[in-house]
């Protein structure tokens, strides 16, 4: 499985996620988003609705009913309801058993020292599993830019 690290340096999480989630889509693939609050799981569940006039995200969260039908599920828990293929991980979230994804997406705030250390701890623990592991930090121009 490949496991990508992305550090948000230039931008916020609900500027990155929707655009990580839209091509997600466009490979076909179920998506999960586990937050590490169902405060933050919330916020971006409001957000996916509305951050772009002219588009939204079809998603729902862990409290609906038959999040399996969910295209983009945002949960609190580490378990796989809707089956996704890639689950992204924001804010220092706990992945549990990633048995399963093609791919898990770690995303932190390079600027909240809380969710740095804890994506150091995942990324030394995501290696020793033998997960292949990338690192991708975000340029002056918001572009990400592989970097190990």
């Amino acid at each position: 499985m490949d496991v990508l690290f992305y550090h948000l340096t230039e931008s916020t999480l609900e500027d990155a996620l929707p655009p990580l989630l839209e091509k997600s889509l466009e490979r076909g693939w179920k998506v999960a988003v586990q937050t590490a609050s169902p405060e933050r799981r919330d916020a971006l569940d409001a957000h996916l609705w509305t951050f772009r006039d002219d588009s939204f995200l079809a998603h729902g969260t862990d409290l609906e009913p038959e999040p399996a039908a969910q295209p983009i599920l945002l949960t609190t828990r580490a378990d796989n309801p809707n089956e996704a293929s890639i689950r992204f991980l924001v804010e220092g979230a706990e992945p549990g058993a990633l048995e399963g994804y093609e791919r898990a997406v770690f995303l932190f705030d390079g600027h909240d020292t809380m969710q740095l250390e804890a994506a150091r701890g995942q990324w030394k623990a995501m290696k020793a599993a033998g997960h292949a592991v990338t690192y991708w930090q975000q340029g002056p121009d918001r572009r990400w830019q592989k970097k190990a």
